[in-house]
């Protein structure tokens, strides 16, 4: 019987690739996947924390913030002293940051279009819905990572 993968193996390897894929696309705008995917966010949402922006991009906020220094270097973004705590501020795009967001949007959905037709309606269809169910029952252990029984030959 032949072993299978690891899923996170696979599921590694399956977004480093989508995402070099978007990156390559991304280049000439001089912006990366994960810059592009907290721009996207903070123009959806203007004025969003720090924390509620990690929250949305799925990642740590340290690593949000390094991301959100980059965009202000850039000029894409400026940050305010949120008035209900000090300790934070907000975050809001620029006329610039706006603009290439708007860029960006249709070449990444192009680029989700492209990745889409590589499958079939129904395949693609699943592979969301059970990408979804995985990182949804994950979410809640996100702190302790739990331990995932290994199958055994």
């Amino acid at each position: 019987m032949q072993e299978l993968e690891s899923i996170g193996f696979v599921l590694g390897t399956t977004y480093r690739k989508v995402s070099q894929s978007l990156a390559y696309h991304l280049k000439e705008h001089d912006i990366t996947p994960e810059q592009w995917s907290v721009l996207y966010y903070v123009c959806a949402q203007e004025g969003m924390n720090q924390k509620e922006l990690a929250s949305h991009v799925f990642k740590d906020q340290p690593t949000t913030a390094r991301i959100l220094d980059v965009l202000h270097r850039k000029n894409l973004i400026r940050k305010e002293m949120d008035p209900q705590d000090r300790r934070a501020f907000l975050v809001y795009p620029l006329p610039a940051g706006r603009e290439l967001m708007e860029k960006i949007y249709a070449i990444e959905q192009k680029h989700n279009q492209d990745l889409t037709n590589l499958l079939t309606p129904e395949q693609f269809k699943e592979l969301h819905h059970l990408l979804h169910l995985l990182r949804n029952k994950l979410e809640p252990h996100a702190e302790d990572t739990p331990e995932v029984p290994r199958h055994k030959n």
